[in-house]
């Protein structure tokens, strides 16, 4: 070698140290501005001082140490134990840390943050070698992020207001890392390594819309986060740098496999299993087996898809509730993220019977609708919701019905899969309920003073003082309402005028006490007027020439009349219906906002006396007066095989036949008509199956329980 060449060669060698010190040098630079950054957090600032800025940080960590990220909302039947939905923005249910598996801690601590329990918050030793990978390959490809660093960006996402807040907190910039860092060591001085870890499972993402380790026990391998094996639990701590690279469900497992591998080499360095267990797990295949949450009672499994309608009336029940938010899309929002337990009073024997009942009394894919609610006095809870329809958004299954009055004008049918307001949801304004609405007179009447003994001629056909353009029910210019039968008329009371459903007696009896008292007590008794027309005519300022009300020529929903009708089986106390039996935060503790909302409406004596004409419809007979030659559902006595009242109702050609039927324990409402064209009469041969839904939900709900009798009137509001 000539001197030229050696020289070459020693000059070569002084270059590259000269590179690495600089290089060394550079990264000395920026740990000491780490260093300093930590050391004076947020002093420059705004003119902070370094106090303020220290203040600052400890706020915000003590914030982010009580931080509860959204948590998922598990709805149930009234057992406690049958699931009928979830609703979540996040798919997460928090944890204890003592129900997570040991395996589970280690191989996140393996793959994440291998000195997370000798750190305190930072990990220096992490970042020099970070900075070092960094700069020598001219891009970040390492983030040095520890567990506490992860937990404390995740809490900063989530309580971000805005957009804009959620960007800068996780844009990669020097300023943000450095006050991540800072909380971080701010978190560790108030939380144990525990709690940090605790949290951290509970709120790192897995893919698949699991968040948290419950989420994606459940996700990939449906079972609880303290039965995960060592080879899942290496799989799901893989995932959390890049779920969908890693992701174990892809038809290729390659990647997956290998992620997982490495965690177990890593967990194998770490002394938490030996070679032996590393190498054999290596070996085994991914297993998965994956299931799909439910959620906003959408995608329900065939177990619960009974369960569709009655879920949809739980979301815009908490909707409805001013004690969850300000308006309606933040209290939606609260049942979305609070991480409640509800128990529903859904009885689920008594809804799969009713269901079944229901379909096998009108298919589903009938032009007409067969639904029940069945209510519980004294309290308003919802016992049983069927209807012969599925709760379905996707309509693109639905077929078109031929029927009379749909062909000719090309109306489409109704459809097996809906959404409506009988049920909880859509635009729906309800049904004209027919003489149902009867009832809401008599009530007016007996509270003015009127007995149940109140004789009134009662012809055929009736002219009224109630103005009405011409029409079938005109006369003269008013209201000339007839009779079903010829032999309704006579001179009625009001045992015999209920029980005969006898028109032109409620005509006349609308007139004596006032029609804008009538439609007061029905409003009293929880209906509402949704359609244009309902609410032009309930207006205080018209009510008083609505006579036709008597005859129920109003909207309503069977939701709706089986809690007014309750309102008699429990003695005039009215409770606005409601589907919570109970309800837990997500700390457990037991929320009194779910509980029942009940007044005292109207008179006991009043709603006995009006229970003892009710009675004449059923067969059960008054307690004290005559019922008349015959009643319109005679055998709902012996079908329930208990005390019952109740009444029936159609309106004009029988579009739409009802029964609302109660028993001191439990009201029921049903009707069947057609959703998707009103003017299409179900006829006079359907009409029973309402009286039979009714009657099965009684039966189903009470089967176990002792047959109660109601209490009879007395005093002047029976005779005069």
């Amino acid at each position: 070698m000539g001197w030229k060449q050696a020289g070459r060669r020693v000059g070569g060698v002084f270059q590259s140290m000269a590179r690495s010190t600089r290089a060394m040098l550079k990264i000395g630079v920026l740990v000491g501005l780490v260093v300093a950054g930590l050391v004076f957090p947020l002093a420059a600032a705004g003119g902070l001082s370094l106090k303020a800025g220290v203040d600052a940080i400890d706020r915000l960590s003590v914030t982010i140490g009580e931080s509860t990220p959204p948590q998922t909302t598990y709805v149930y039947a009234a057992d406690g134990t049958t699931l009928i939905s979830q609703f979540f923005d996040e798919f997460r249910r928090n944890v204890p840390l003592d129900d997570v598996s040991p395996v589970m801690r280690h191989a996140i601590v393996a793959a994440e943050d291998a000195r997370f329990y000798d750190h305190n918050g930072v990990d220096m030793k992490g970042i020099v070698r970070a900075i070092a990978a960094n700069q020598s390959s001219g891009q970040v490809e390492q983030g040095a992020s520890t567990l506490t660093m992860q937990y404390v960006r995740g809490a900063l996402r989530q309580n971000a207001d805005s957009v804009e807040e959620i960007l800068s907190v996780t844009e990669q910039t020097p300023s943000r890392k450095l006050r991540e860092m800072r909380l971080a060591m701010a978190v560790e001085e108030q939380l144990s390594k525990e709690e940090i870890m605790e949290r951290y499972l509970n709120d790192v993402y897995f893919g698949h819309r699991a968040y948290g380790i419950y989420a994606a026990s459940f996700v990939y391998f449906s079972k609880a986060p303290g039965d995960l094996t060592l080879t899942e639990a290496a799989t799901l701590a893989g995932l959390v740098q890049a779920p969908s690279a890693y992701d174990p469900a892809a038809s290729d497992k390659t990647e997956a496999t290998d992620r997982r591998n490495w965690v177990l080499d890593r967990m194998e360095s770490l002394g938490y299993i030996t070679a032996e267990q590393a190498e054999k797990t290596k070996d085994k295949p991914i297993k998965l087996n994956l299931s799909q949450p439910t959620n906003s009672c959408m995608d329900l499994s065939a177990e619960v898809m009974t369960y569709g309608f009655f879920c949809d009336y739980v979301r815009h029940w908490w909707r409805a509730q001013p004690q969850f938010g300000k308006t309606p899309l933040d209290r939606e929002n609260d049942l979305r993220r609070g991480g409640y337990t509800i128990i529903t009073s859904i009885d689920p024997a008594a809804q799969k019977e009713l269901q079944a009942h229901t379909n096998k009394t009108q298919a589903k894919g009938s032009q007409f609708a067969l639904g029940t609610v069945a209510v519980e006095p004294g309290t308003g809870r919802v016992k049983a919701m069927a209807v012969n329809r599925n709760f379905e958004l996707d309509q693109s299954a639905n077929g078109i019905h031929s029927h009379p009055v749909a062909s000719s004008k090309g109306v489409k049918g109704s459809y097996p899969n809906t959404v409506n307001a009988l049920m909880g949801g859509g635009e729906m304004a309800g049904y004209q309920a027919g003489s149902t609405f009867k009832m809401f007179t008599m009530l007016a009447a007996l509270e003015a003073g009127m007995p149940l003994d109140t004789q009134i001629n009662s012809p055929h056909r009736v002219a009224t003082k109630y103005p009405v353009a011409s029409g079938p029910a005109s006369c003269g210019g008013v209201w000339c309402p007839s009779n079903a039968s010829g032999s309704m008329a006579g001179l009625r009371t009001m045992w015999s005028g209920f029980g005969m459903s006898v028109n032109t007696y409620f005509a006349q009896l609308i007139q004596r006490v006032g029609a804008d008292k009538v439609v007061k007590m029905a409003e009293r008794l929880g209906l509402q007027w949704r359609s244009d027309t309902d609410q032009y005519y309930a207006d205080p300022e018209r009510s008083e020439g609505w006579g036709a009300f008597t005859l129920g020529v109003a909207d309503t929903t069977p939701l709706e009349m089986a809690g007014a009708y309750a309102t008699l089986a429990a003695d005039g106390k009215f409770c606005r219906p409601t589907p919570i039996l109970k309800a837990m935060d997500s700390t457990g503790q037991e929320m009194t906002e779910t509980a029942p909302n009940c007044r005292q409406e109207i008179d006991e004596q009043v709603a006995r006396a009006a229970t003892d004409a009710a009675r004449c419809v059923t067969g059960y007979k008054a307690a004290k007066g005559g019922c008349g030659p015959w009643s319109t559902a005679p055998g709902v006595y012996k079908q329930v095989d208990r005390p019952v009242a109740g009444k029936t109702g159609t309106t004009d050609s029988t579009r739409a036949a009802w029964f609302v039927g109660f028993t001191p324990q439990l009201a029921a409402a049903s009707f069947i008509a057609d959703p998707d064209n009103p003017f299409n009469a179900v006829g006079d041969g359907n009409s029973q199956k309402p009286i039979d839904a009714v009657a099965k939900a009684i039966t189903e709900v009470l089967k176990d329980q002792p047959k109660k009798d109601f209490t009879p009137p007395s005093g002047k509001i029976v005779h005069k």
